[in-house]
C-alpha cells in the first residue's frame, strides 16, 4: 500500500514538473515578446514639430539691445528694423552659430538624455543653402531622425541669441521655417513619424506658421490615445496668437510654460490673477477633448521651483541651485528643461523623475554656451 502511495506521489511531482516547464517557456516567450517590443517601441516614439533655427548667439551689451529695442528675457520675431542686427552681431561681436529652434532644442536634448539612436524624430522647415545642410549634419550627428522640408525659395531661419549678464533675449527671422506647409506632413513618409509616434512636441512658436499641421496632430493623438504637448513659449503667442492657442488647448495633455508666459496668459484670459500656481490649476482644468487622462500643466519659474498641476492637486519642485560664476548663459534653458522631462515621459516615469530630469538637463545646458551638452549625461 506504502509502495502504491509513493508511485503515485512520484507520477503527481512528475507531472506538476512538467506542468511547470511548460508555464516556465510560455512565460520565456511572452518576456521575450514584452522586451522586444518595448526595444522597439523606442524608435520613432517622441515626434517634435517646429521652427528650425539656426541661433546667432553672442554676448552683446546694453546698448545693442537698446538699439534695436530688445528687452531682456523676452523672445520676439523680428521685425524690418531688427534685420541688420544679424550682420552687425556678426562682424562687431564673437558669434558662435548653433543648431536651434524650441522644439528642435528640446527633442535634441531628449535624444541626448536617451541615448537610443531613431527613438525622437523631428519635423519642421529649412532653406536649401549651406546652414540648412550644417543643421541636417548637426542632426544627424545628435542622433534625431529629421525630415525637413527643404524651401527653394527661402534661406534656412536664423535666431540672434543675445546674451547679457548671463541672461538671454532671442529674435527670430523665420524665414525658410515661415514656410512650411501641412502637405508635407501628409506625404505617406512624413505620416509615418505620426503613426509610429507615441508622444507628440510642439512649441508655441508653430502656431505662427502651420496651426492646421498641429491640428492634424492633436486630432491624430486624441483618435488614438497618444499623448499630445505643446508650450506657452513667449508672451506674444499667448496675446497675438490667443484664437490659435485657444483652439488646439483642449487636445493639450502636458502643458509649459514660464512665470511671464503664464501670467499673461492669465492677463489676456482675464482671470485677474498673477499667482502662478493659480495659474497653473487653471490651465490644467481647461476643458479637454478627449477625457481618457487629465491635463498636467508644468511651469517654470527660473531659479524658484518647478510648478506641476495635475489633477486639482499642485506640487512644488526646487531646482538645482547654480552658482552665479557657473551661468554662461540662459538660452535654451526651458527646452532643455522640457527636453529632459520628456526623456523620462516616454519611458513612463513618474511625474517627480520628469521634473527632477528635466532640472538636470537645464542645469547641465545653462553652464554651456547655446543650448549644447557633454557627449553623455549622468544621470541616473
Amino acid at each position: 500500500m506504502g509502495s502504491s502511495r509513493c508511485h503515485d506521489f512520484s507520477a503527481y511531482k512528475r507531472k506538476r514538473l512538467k506542468l511547470w516547464l511548460i508555464n516556465l517557456k510560455s512565460i520565456s516567450r511572452h518576456t521575450q515578446t514584452l522586451s522586444f517590443s518595448s526595444a522597439m517601441a523606442q524608435e520613432g516614439i517622441l515626434l517634435g514639430m517646429g521652427n528650425p533655427l539656426l541661433d546667432i548667439s553672442s554676448v552683446v551689451d546694453d546698448d545693442f539691445l537698446n538699439k534695436y529695442d530688445i528687452k531682456l528675457n523676452n523672445a520676439i520675431l523680428a521685425e524690418e528694423k531688427h534685420l541688420p542686427l544679424y550682420d552687425e552681431m556678426a562682424s562687431k561681436y564673437n558669434v558662435e552659430y548653433i543648431a536651434g529652434g524650441a522644439t528642435q532644442n528640446s527633442i535634441r536634448v531628449a535624444q541626448w538624455m536617451l541615448q537610443i539612436p531613431g527613438a525622437t524624430s523631428y519635423i519642421g522647415c529649412i532653406g536649401k543653402d549651406k546652414f540648412g545642410e550644417e543643421m541636417k549634419k548637426n542632426s544627424k550627428l545628435a542622433g534625431v531622425n529629421v525630415h525637413y522640408y527643404e524651401d527653394e525659395s527661402a534661406s534656412t531661419g536664423t535666431c540672434a541669441v543675445c546674451v547679457v549678464g548671463g541672461e538671454r533675449s532671442l529674435v527670430a527671422n523665420l524665414s525658410a521655417a515661415n514656410c512650411y506647409k501641412s502637405e508635407h506632413l501628409k506625404k505617406p513618409e512624413n505620416w509615418a513619424l505620426v503613426e509610429k509616434a507615441k508622444y507628440f512636441y510642439i512649441a508655441g512658436f508653430f502656431l505662427t506658421v502651420s496651426p492646421d499641421s498641429i491640428q492634424l496632430v492633436a486630432e491624430h493623438a486624441a483618435a488614438n490615445n497618444k499623448v499630445f504637448m505643446m508650450n506657452l513659449s513667449a508672451p506674444f503667442i499667448c496675446e497675438f496668437f490667443k484664437d490659435a492657442l485657444e483652439k488646439v488647448l483642449p487636445y493639450m495633455d502636458y502643458i509649459f510654460g514660464n512665470e511671464t508666459e503664464a501670467r499673461t496668459f492669465s492677463k489676456v484670459q482675464g482671470w485677474e490673477t498673477d499667482d502662478v500656481e493659480e495659474i497653473a490649476l487653471k490651465l490644467s482644468q481647461w476643458p479637454k477633448a478627449s477625457e481618457i487622462r487629465k491635463r498636467t500643466a508644468v511651469i517654470t519659474q527660473g531659479a524658484d521651483p518647478v510648478v506641476v498641476a495635475q489633477d486639482g492637486k499642485l506640487k512644488k519642485f526646487p531646482v538645482i541651485v547654480l552658482p552665479k560664476d557657473k551661468l554662461v548663459d540662459t538660452n535654451g534653458a526651458g527646452d532643455a528643461f522640457v527636453g529632459g522631462f520628456l526623456s523620462q515621459l516616454v519611458q513612463e516615469k513618474p511625474i517627480e523623475e520628469c521634473v527632477r530630469a528635466g532640472c538636470y538637463a537645464s542645469h547641465v545646458i545653462i553652464q554651456r554656451s547655446g543650448c549644447t551638452y557633454p557627449e553623455k549625461p549622468e544621470f541616473n
